[in-house]
């Protein structure tokens, strides 16, 4: 038997890693402005993580969502204080696709209508409906295009009021900032007017927080920078720190019913264990604050490289653009600079998604490593 082979490898193989750093099997180390996809939120193997999930598993790793799980209750109430999202109520699953599943299956109830409205460059997941909603057509079998899906380009109200105007959407879509779509984000004008025209025209407002949340744009949710309430925020990757975990925050002027959603593993004892020590060390360590620091020293080093012609994104969740595809960037920074970084469906884009514990000094590492490697590049006369 082997693998499915669905990625194209770096060879590279990790053995172990401790906040920013990843160490490989031959005892290299790499720092990592990745974070697997923006996934490592508080650091790799934080101490107070570590105890959380040990502690638990010596107790009860796992039992249905047929009894009580206080740690549930524990989960709920950190979320609402750090998030200040106390009008929601939250169910836990296990992956942002399938929290997606669960905030476009929500609406779909809860209107009674069945189209949902995306954006263009859109990344929502995998999974049916998930992966529906999102604009690339290389990855959806011939069952995925059965869900009644409108892309439309983002930033433009008029035509976002057209096509609600014909009454018959369930939802909109759209991530706080693009992540795979190359870190694109609406204006907070236009984020208020979606609000606005969601409600008058009887959609429900879905914000896919699943890379942009958990204090990764230096708020907690990015959402939060244009002053507006969505029905329903989903949730995943640094929230649980690579234990698998995602989940949605639904507006609670929004009827819960039994069978409407349900779950075998989310909210499990486990995923309640790591979420709530990602929280805590948020909050202890004052990650965000960390965020907005590093966001604003990155932004001044990053001018010196002369090659970036533009900087996109908020917090740690940031891509440098180039006149030339980073595809060979990358490479180099990981063979010869020991640092990963990020691509996206821009190829001129090198996405920057490190753990929010990162420090000035390891950006200062990068943007040193960068000019070498680019200074590399070029006297080799290497096309970039």
């Amino acid at each position: 038997m082997e693998l499915f082979d669905v990625y194209p490898l770096y060879d590279v193989t990790p053995v172990s890693a401790e906040a920013c750093e990843v160490i490989d099997d031959k005892g290299n180390t790499f720092l990592d402005l990745y974070g697997g996809h923006g996934v490592i939120s508080i650091g790799h193997s934080h101490e107070s993580y570590v105890k959380a999930l040990s502690d638990q598993i010596g107790k009860i790793g796992f039992y249905s969502n047929s009894i009580k799980n206080p740690l549930q209750e524990d989960l709920v109430e950190k979320l609402g204080e750090l998030s200040q999202c106390q009008n929601y109520n939250l169910f836990l699953c296990n992956s942002g696709a399938e929290a997606n599943e669960n905030a476009l299956k929500m609406a779909s109830f809860h209107t009674g209508k069945k189209k949902i409205i995306a954006f263009e460059k859109s990344f929502h997941g995998r999974t049916s409906a998930a992966v529906a909603v999102t604009d690339n057509e290389k990855i959806k079998a011939p069952l995925n295009t059965q869900h009644e899906t409108v892309f439309l380009p983002l930033n433009d109200v008029v035509a976002l009021e057209s096509e609600l105007k014909k009454d018959d959407a369930a939802a909109v879509i759209i991530e706080g900032i693009q992540g795979v779509g190359g870190l694109s984000q609406g204006s907070t004008a236009f984020f208020r007017s979606l609000e606005a025209l969601c409600k008058k025209y009887g959609a429900l407002l879905i914000l896919d927080e699943i890379q942009s949340g958990f204090g990764r744009s230096g708020k907690f949710f990015s959402f939060q920078y244009h002053g507006i309430q969505p029905d329903i925020i989903s949730m995943a990757k640094g929230m649980g720190n690579g234990f698998p975990v995602g989940g949605i925050l639904i507006s609670d002027e929004i009827q819960a019913s039994y069978g409407m959603l349900g779950t075998t593993f989310g909210g499990n004892h486990l995923a309640c264990a790591a979420v709530l020590s990602v929280l805590r060390v948020m909050d202890q360590e004052s990650l965000m604050e960390n965020v907005k620091m590093i966001n604003k020293h990155f932004l001044d080093r990053i001018r010196e490289v002369e090659q970036v012609k533009s900087v996109k994104g908020k917090g740690l969740m940031l891509g440098t653009s180039f006149d030339f595809k980073v595809a060979e960037l990358r490479k180099r920074l990981i063979y010869d600079g020991k640092i990963f970084t990020g691509g996206s469906s821009d190829p001129y884009l090198l996405r920057i998604l490190p753990p929010l514990c990162v420090t000035t000094q390891q950006i200062d590492h990068f943007i040193e490593a960068l000019k070498r490697v680019l200074k590399s590049m070029e006297t080799n006369q290497e096309t970039i």
